[in-house]
């Protein structure tokens, strides 16, 4: 039987190079008071022994621990964990967040988090204290937090706010603030469905708790209001479940001037909606259009595929961690927040309306 080969740690790498623990990890971290000439032994030692530096080699020299803490919502995670259903926000987090950490060197640690609970800055701060992660990145409805800004404040822990793009109230810093461009998303999509003839254009939000849900109901409505056409009685609330999607598109198809066309703010009401439809005798997208958010794998099957804007999560994780990293003192001094924009990928559930096709 073969014997397993043990792994190369630092101490064999300090061996090697007749070096001391410190030193190395030093030349790992790329701190600058190293000799070039002790540097460049220490790297030979490395390559010739195939060391890969660990996170606790990287953590010796005590200024970084090459950690970033993701946060999300506790409930509504495993909520979709368990439905499985498709969502597939976390994964694209995930997919963003750990591929740009690798880039530089750090590990991504995804914690779930209770918004609600009385504990929660106790059991955030007890993360902090045994991670001491250099950054956080803080997700919807996370971003606008005044308990966990301020926990991490009290931890010194810089982060980056995902959908926030104000300044918050009070002696806490924004912090980096990174956003997909919900509000040109809307306007977008209600524009592509005015482009095909659409006047009675409703929308289904999501729920007031997630400052992007207002911020696509304003771009709904500005786009409304350019094209010189009402939106009373056309805007109904959900809460980004099926069960409040299928509330809201009944409600707009129960109207005596109901809608031609709806843009529900996440895929499961968009989903709720098709089925509403159905059981009002309309055929999507003959008598309805139907866009979507999110362009989640699901929208791709549905009968018939949804039109969806499509949101780089992955994309705008990558750049919030890239800025933790790269700039982590900008949170004591933010620049402005950085837009990324959103696609619309067009399918086969948008058509003119009846009386125009």
């Amino acid at each position: 039987m073969a014997r397993r080969r043990l792994a190369v740690t630092i101490k064999h790498v300090a061996a090697d190079a007749g070096v001391s623990l410190q030193t190395v990890s030093r030349v790992i971290n790329s701190e600058p008071n190293v000799r070039p000439e002790m540097r460049d032994r220490v790297q030979a030692s490395i390559d010739r022994l195939g060391y890969v530096p660990s996170i606790a080699a990287q953590r010796m020299s005590g200024s970084r621990s090459y950690l970033i803490l993701a946060l999300n919502d506790r409930e509504r995670t495993i909520a979709d964990w368990r439905a499985r259903q498709g969502t597939d926000w976390v994964d694209q987090m995930l997919l963003g967040g750990m591929l740009e950490c690798a880039e530089h060197g750090y590990r991504l640690i995804f914690e779930l988090v209770d918004t609600h609970a009385d504990h929660l800055e106790r059991e955030l701060g007890a993360a902090l204290s045994a991670l001491q992660p250099d950054g956080a990145i803080l997700t919807p409805p996370h971003s606008d937090n005044p308990r966990i800004l301020a926990t991490l404040k009290r931890h010194h822990v810089p982060y980056a706010r995902i959908g926030a793009q104000g300044k918050d109230d009070g002696a806490l810093p924004a912090g980096i603030r990174v956003s997909m461009d919900d509000e040109g998303a809307a306007r977008r999509a209600t524009r592509h469905l005015l482009d095909l003839g659409h006047r009675r254009i409703g929308f289904i939000s999501g729920p007031a708790e997630y400052r992007l849900s207002g911020w696509r109901v304003d771009g709904w409505q500005a786009e409304m209001a350019a094209a010189d056409l009402p939106t009373e009685a056309l805007l109904e609330t959900g809460d980004f479940g099926y069960a409040s999607g299928l509330r809201a598109a009944q409600a707009l198809l129960a109207r005596k001037d109901r809608p031609t066309a709806i843009i529900a703010s996440n895929d499961q009401m968009a989903l709720a909606t098709i089925e509403a439809a159905r059981d009002a005798g309309l055929a999507i997208p003959a008598d309805l259009s139907l866009v979507s958010f999110d362009n989640t794998p699901l929208v791709r099957f549905t009968t018939p595929p949804l039109t969806a804007v499509d949101q780089p999560i992955a994309e705008t994780t990558a750049m919030a961690v890239r800025l933790l990293i790269t700039a982590p003192s900008v949170t004591l001094d933010p620049p402005a927040p950085v837009i990324i924009p959103m696609g619309l990928v067009e399918r086969a559930s948008t058509a003119p309306p009846p009386d125009v096709a």
